[in-house]
């Protein structure tokens, strides 16, 4: 089993990528944001507590979090992987998570970060506003949501790369070659991390 973490800000392609990935490897995608959209959807006493922060540009408790993750991987006793898309946030949260997938039997074995500088985010958001109506898009959110990523959340990314399990690629170009990109450092992570043999 390869457990991944996909990084980076609000529009940054992870969904696309994330899409890709498990076409190809077969992880088992945990996205916060669906799953926060999920219990709002469908109105779950959870959800209405989720809503209410969303709506107010507020992130949700990390014991929410967390125990949102384990009715997933409950869910999924065989799968070759997960792929973590929107967790962590904060150093807390990355201790929190690493200390959730111990206690699973497993771990976080790498980090893969989608570097956009911030006006790019800003260029692709708008443009997906027109395609669609996401409330997490509304304008005051959507700020709320960039300005937490490049204040708060992208000092994550030490943390991980102190323990060398960060990996940056750059988000910019043709979707394809930044996916080849993703390919080659998850197949080299496979390896490395003792979940395949060469």
């Amino acid at each position: 089993m390869l457990n991944l973490v996909l990084f980076g800000p609000p529009g940054a392609g992870k969904g696309t990528q994330s899409e890709k990935l498990i076409a190809k490897y077969g992880f088992v995608h945990i996205s916060t944001g669906d799953l926060f959209r999920w219990h709002s959807k469908n109105n779950t006493a959870l959800g209405q507590k989720v809503k209410e922060l969303i709506n107010n540009g507020i992130l949700v408790p990390d014991e929410i979090t967390i125990a949102m993750l384990k009715e997933e991987l409950d869910k999924n006793p065989g799968a070759k992987g997960f792929l973590f898309d929107g967790f962590p946030r904060t150093v807390a949260q990355a201790e929190a998570l690493d200390k959730f997938m111990h206690e699973q039997g497993t771990a976080i074995h790498k980090i893969i970060a989608l570097d956009v500088p911030e006006a790019e985010v800003r260029k692709r958001i708008a443009r997906r506003k027109e395609l669609e109506n996401r409330v997490d898009d509304e304008a005051d959110k959507l700020e709320k949501r960039i300005s937490e990523y490049f204040t708060k959340t992208i000092h994550v990314l030490p943390f991980y790369e102190k323990q060398q399990r960060l990996n940056t690629v750059i988000g910019i170009g043709n979707i394809d070659e930044i996916f080849a990109s993703l390919c080659k450092f998850i197949d080299n992570a496979a390896v490395t991390s003792g979940v395949v043999e060469k």
